[in-house]
């Protein structure tokens, strides 16, 4: 019979240091949707910039939707419905695929735009009297400046905000399409379709708001997940690993090297960390082994413990 492995206990210090961990990670997953909330409430809707989703597509049939029912129904509504409705289905087709993070980013996302329908402001927020279609390309920029990071956020965070991400884990599930291509296929044509709704300077800053923020969301993605590989070449290993060892509390890989120039034994030591520990690892080198050969080196992909699962 197998036996269960038993989990190793925590000390008071690896409990605490969970628990804050934990409560930081549901803050920044909030401060993403709000970001995103705000992006689409206060700069996308406004000024009809469909870049696809369910934003863009509840923005475009909000154009039709909102006068029957006397503004009852906008934008922010259209979308909660259209997110619930999505939820229901990919609790029915996907189960535990559709995850309680997705679902709680879905619900929250959208109940902020609709509290947002209570700050007194008027929309677009650049509009004056001279100008009340107000600064089209500021607004633009914000809007995807916005959106962009409150997304990436929010997949650094490993969830999404629902939506057409529910669709794709539904066609990845039960087809062979490529889910990249039948998002971006779905997302041209609700973007397009702004060309022919509203009108044609619309419709270009939504194709344009398309492409920009896919390049965008990688590139912030990328930056939140930046990590540093260390490389330290010294002759006085001990301190520095014991720096990394028990004031960091990270791990490293050491082997002999002789200098080329000096022929002289050296310890390689091999480290991987966030940017702000290799800075404070880079200031204790440089007090207490000055002579120190240090190397710092951008990395995004890192897989293993401490860092990304490897299966995610």
């Amino acid at each position: 019979m197998k036996q269960r492995k038993e989990k190793p206990l925590l000390t008071k210090a690896e409990k605490r240091k969970k628990v804050l961990n934990t409560v930081l990670y549901w803050v920044v997953l909030n401060a993403g949707t709000l970001v995103l909330a705000a992006g689409v409430y206060f700069f996308k809707a406004p000024n009809n910039f469909a870049t696809g989703g369910v934003s863009g597509l509840s923005i475009i049939l909000a154009k039709f939707i909102s006068p029957l029912t006397n503004n009852f129904l906008g934008q922010p509504e259209i979308m909660m419905i259209i997110n619930v409705l999505l939820l229901i289905i990919g609790f029915i087709f996907l189960g535990k695929g559709c995850t309680f993070k997705t679902a709680y980013c879905s619900v929250v996302y959208t109940l902020e735009q609709m509290l947002f329908k209570f700050i007194p402001l008027n929309l677009p927020l650049t509009a004056t009297e001279a100008l009340p279609q107000g600064q089209v390309f500021l607004e633009f920029v914000f809007a995807m400046l916005l959106t962009g990071a409150g997304a990436a956020i929010i997949f650094n965070c490993k969830a999404s905000s629902g939506g057409t991400d529910i669709v794709a884990l539904i066609i990845k599930k039960y087809t062979k399409i490529k889910v990249g291509y039948a998002l971006l296929i779905t997302d041209f044509l609700i973007a397009a379709s702004t060309f022919f709704i509203f009108d044609v300077k619309t419709g270009l800053f939504s194709i344009l708001g398309l492409f920009a923020k896919a390049f965008l969301v990688d590139g912030v993605i990328e930056n939140i997940g930046k990590s540093k590989f260390v490389t330290i070449i010294t002759s006085n290993p001990e301190q520095t690993a014991e720096f990394i060892l028990n004031t960091m509390h990270r791990g490293f890989t050491s082997y002999k090297a002789t200098g080329g120039y000096t022929h002289e034994e050296k310890t390689v030591m091999l480290a991987v960390m966030k940017r702000g520990e290799a800075l404070k690892l880079k200031s204790h080198i440089h007090r207490s082994d000055p002579t120190a050969f240090v190397i710092l080196t951008d990395t995004n992909e890192i897989l293993g413990k401490g860092f990304r699962d490897p299966s995610a």
